[in-house]
């Protein structure tokens, strides 16, 4: 039995395979946050001085990313990129996933629209019939706090702030449990358009183009559409 490390070092190492096939001097490589997103990284190492770049959905990713002597840009400075590779916390048969649980959900959406394709990496743990059992992350502008959790609990959910923990946009996250979410990108549409959010942590609009699924019996992929 692989241990869930094992899977999540399976997935990151599936992922690497896209970059050997897109790899060259002026290719930028769009990196998520978290767990599995680490192990990509540091996968990521062996490819300096091959790709021109990376582009960080965080801090976090930045400063992993600056270790291995990797070269992190300014979203600003890249016009396009081939691929964004990143984690989810849950993701559903449509590829429509809940992010933000490392709290980087408004970084990773901004980075993941500039590029081709979004290939998600994760343990099959992580792929679900409904999504919501997560609770959902919701960047929120601090002064917005009580307005949206009172939305939200209109909604059905059980909002709740992430205590102690602020954003590398300065924001805060309400934590949303309760939810069974059926419409994923119809809630996404609703939830970002309450004032004072930032983004939700639904990536449905659109979701992954590819998902890497690690199993016992090595990569499952799904992709968009297919």
């Amino acid at each position: 039995m692989l241990s869930q490390q094992e899977l999540k070092q399976q997935a990151a190492d599936a992922a690497l395979e896209f970059v050997e096939q897109v790899a060259g001097p002026d290719v930028i490589i769009g990196v998520g946050t978290g767990s599995t997103a680490d192990l990509f990284i540091d996968g990521l190492a062996r490819f300096k001085g091959r790709i021109g770049g990376t582009v960080a959905s965080s801090e976090r990713s930045a400063a992993r990313l600056a270790g291995h002597g990797l070269k992190v840009l300014d979203l600003n400075d890249v016009a396009a990129m081939p691929i964004y590779v990143d984690g989810a916390d849950e993701i559903d048969a449509n590829l429509h996933m809940i992010k933000g649980g490392g709290g980087a959900l408004t970084r990773e959406k901004i980075v993941a629209s500039v590029a081709e394709r979004y290939l998600c990496i994760a343990d099959e743990s992580k792929l679900v019939q409904t999504l919501g059992k997560f609770p959902l992350p919701i960047e929120v502008i601090p002064m917005a706090r009580e307005a949206v959790a009172r939305a939200m609990a209109a909604l059905g959910g059980q909002p709740r702030l992430r205590e102690g923990f602020v954003t590398d946009n300065g924001n805060i996250i309400l934590d949303v449990s309760g939810l069974s979410i059926t419409d994923a990108p119809g809630l996404e549409a609703r939830l970002n358009n309450l004032p004072g959010v930032v983004t939700c942590g639904l990536f449905a609009m659109p979701g992954a183009d590819v998902a890497l699924l690690a199993t016992q019996n090595g990569i499952r992929r799904l992709d968009r559409g297919g």
